[in-house]
C-alpha cells in the first residue's frame, strides 16, 4: 500500500490508483477502493480496469444494480487487457436475478473476447439446464 502511495506521489497513473484500490479491497475497504478507482478514471478515462473494479466492489457491498452501469462502462473502455471480466461479472448479476438468457448472452460475449475463459464456460454449463 505504501509503495503505491509513494508511486502516486511521484507520478499519478490510472494503473497505480486502480491497484491501490485493489489493495484496499483485500481489506474490505470498498469505499476507499472505489474512491481510488474514481481517481484512476479521472487520470485516464480510457482505462477499463477501474470501471470493472468499481462494479465488483459494489457487488461485494450488495449493490448489484449500482454495479451494472460501471460494468457496462468497462465494456466500452478502449484500453482494457481483460475485456472478458465485465461480461462475466454482469452475467453473474443477471444469473442472481434469474435473467437466464441475459446471463447466457454475457457469458457468450466473454467467450467472444477470450475463447476458453473458464469462468464463462462454467457459467454457461451451470445455466445449461435452466435454458431448456
Amino acid at each position: 500500500m505504501q509503495l503505491y502511495q509513494a508511486s502516486l506521489a511521484e507520478l499519478p497513473t490510472a494503473e497505480a490508483h486502480t491497484f491501490l484500490g485493489w489493495v484496499y479491497s483485500f481489506e474490505r475497504r470498498y469505499d476507499e477502493a472505489i474512491a481510488e478507482c474514481k481517481r484512476a478514471i479521472a487520470v485516464d478515462p480510457t482505462f477499463g480496469n477501474p470501471y470493472n473494479d468499481i462494479g465488483c466492489y459494489l457487488i461485494e457491498l450488495g449493490r448489484d444494480d449500482d454495479a451494472i452501469p460501471w460494468l457496462k462502462r468497462a465494456m466500452d473502455a478502449p484500453r482494457y487487457e481483460a475485456p472478458q471480466f465485465p461480461h462475466v461479472n454482469l452475467a453473474r448479476i443477471y444469473e442472481k436475478k434469474g435473467q437466464v438468457l441475459d446471463a447466457v448472452a454475457e457469458y457468450g460475449r466473454a467467450l467472444d473476447k477470450m475463447p476458453g475463459y473458464a469462468p464463462a464456460i462454467g457459467g454457461l454449463r451451470r445455466l445449461q439446464g435452466r435454458v431448456n
